[in-house]
């Protein structure tokens, strides 16, 4: 039933700086909490007597939450809407960041830590969608990636707060800071209008129509809803289910997403993250300069995110993917052979630091923003709320696999740092060969485009 009624908030102008900046906030919260533990195990290690286990279980415990708030990301999003979505996610992120700040003990860290990781792959699963969903088509690549640079802006802000605060050793309000961006989110997000890919699946084209206006050009505003409608009448009223990822014509769609989502996260990216100051003080700094080294990293990060930003819709993701699949092999097999051939010291360190700041240049140039871009774009409107929650289950998934077993391998007295990174290396090479391969451009395509498309190619392989 289509709802022709429309409040004076509807018909109020949007913002549209306000409303990606909002839109993409929660990828601050992604990339706060991402990057804030990374400070704080230097503090709680001798204290709390924690072993390598002990502190794989911290850094993979928000992944391990993550893995179950993304699985449940998809239906929320699809039953409810895309903002409330994220606004529940905003809610319990800010009670268990409050909660790990005031920790008492390991075991209660953990869970506060495994709470915080379910709203993080909530709001991981959905902001991506949201901001695709709702950006027009000239501009969907730059303004999805937005998303990436607020998760960059994220992990710098966490570890500039981790540096800041390391010479008192504060590390609850390390945590309890967390708090501010979830609280802005929240408000922010009843200013904000629903995606109108998905007011027209709710009936609600109305509604959809003023969001398009307010966020397209007048004439791409007409041509996307003529293109909703029409994928909307293919599929009819159901919502998407998981095994309508398996049709012959998502499928395609689904082999891409996984490719990236595990992709993303077995070249180690989350292992630099999360252990890159643990890494520093293995290899000779003090406690603040590994802090510092980490800070330099995540400026390097910020400045070739916000370069993608400007380029993903010029250069097309896929050129991006490879491109940074051969900097990351290169700068971890030179990570590997640098830490093999010249052990401790603090020469070794500033070298690392080098090699580990092209090995960002390499993860954002491609496999950074331009994942998020390509899962929440590739996946057909009736299971884009459920194909992205998948795909985002898998990556945490992965991430939790990688965030547990990095401090494991890289104890000296198991694998080691070098022989790590030259299992990562190799997994990017891997990953060069699958993308040329599978993997489709998508640049300067609408959703019903690349969703047409899939369903044509599906046709004639049948």
């Amino acid at each position: 039933m289509q709802q022709s009624a429309t409040t004076p908030a509807q018909r109020r102008r949007i913002s549209v700086s306000s409303l990606y900046f909002f839109g993409a906030l929660g990828g601050i919260l992604f990339g706060y909490d991402l990057g804030v533990i990374s400070g704080v195990l230097l503090f709680i290690v001798k204290p709390w007597h924690l072993d390598s286990f002990a502190k794989g279980v911290i850094g993979g415990s928000l992944a391990a939450g993550a893995v179950f708030g993304a699985m449940m990301a998809g239906r929320l999003a699809d039953r409810y809407g895309r903002r409330p979505t994220i606004m529940v996610a905003a809610v319990i992120f800010t009670a268990a960041v409050l909660a790990c700040a005031f920790a008492p003990s390991y075991p209660i860290l953990v869970v506060a830590r495994f709470i915080t990781g379910v709203a993080v792959g909530c709001s991981s699963a959905t902001v991506p969608m949201y901001l695709s969903e709702l950006a027009p088509t000239r501009m969907r690549g730059a303004l999805s990636t937005l998303n990436q640079l607020m998760i960059v802006s994220g992990i710098l802000i966490a570890y500039i707060v981790d540096w800041a605060l390391s010479g008192a050793g504060n590390w609850r309000l390390m945590f309890g800071l967390a708090a501010v961006p979830a609280v802005i989110l929240f408000f922010g997000l009843f200013t904000l209008p629903e995606t109108p890919r998905w007011l027209v699946k709710a009936g609600r084209e109305e509604e959809a129509r003023l969001v398009l206006e307010q966020t397209h050009r007048d004439d791409d505003a007409d041509s996307e809803l003529e293109g909703i409608r029409d994928v909307i009448r293919i599929d009819g009223e159901q919502r998407g289910r998981l095994r309508d990822l398996t049709t012959k014509w998502a499928r395609p769609a689904l082999v891409v997403a996984l490719i990236l989502a595990i992709g993303q996260q077995f070249a180690g990216t989350n292992a630099v993250n999360l252990y890159a100051p643990d890494m520093f003080k293995q290899l000779g700094f003090g406690t603040q300069n590994a802090l510092f080294a980490s800070t330099i990293m995540g400026t390097v990060k910020l400045i070739f995110t916000a370069w993608v930003f400007l380029m993903v819709d010029r250069w097309g993701r896929k050129p991006l993917l490879l491109l940074g699949n051969v900097i990351m092999a290169l700068s971890l097999f030179l990570l590997g052979l640098t830490v093999l051939t010249m052990g401790k010291g603090t020469g070794t360190g500033i070298i690392t630091l080098i090699v580990l700041n092209l090995y960002w240049v390499g993860y954002e140039l491609g496999w950074g923003a331009v994942v998020w871009v390509m899962i929440a774009e590739i996946f057909p409107l009736k299971v884009r709320g459920i194909g992205t929650a998948t795909a985002s289950t898998v990556l945490w998934a992965a991430t939790f696999a990688i965030t547990f077993l990095f401090p494991v391998m890289s104890d000296p007295k198991h694998l080691g740092l070098a022989y790590s990174a030259w299992i990562f290396a190799a997994v990017s090479v891997v990953l060069f060969v699958l993308v040329r391969r599978y993997v489709p451009e998508t640049k300067g395509r609408s959703l019903e485009e690349i969703e047409l498309d899939l369903r044509a190619r599906a046709g004639r392989a049948a």
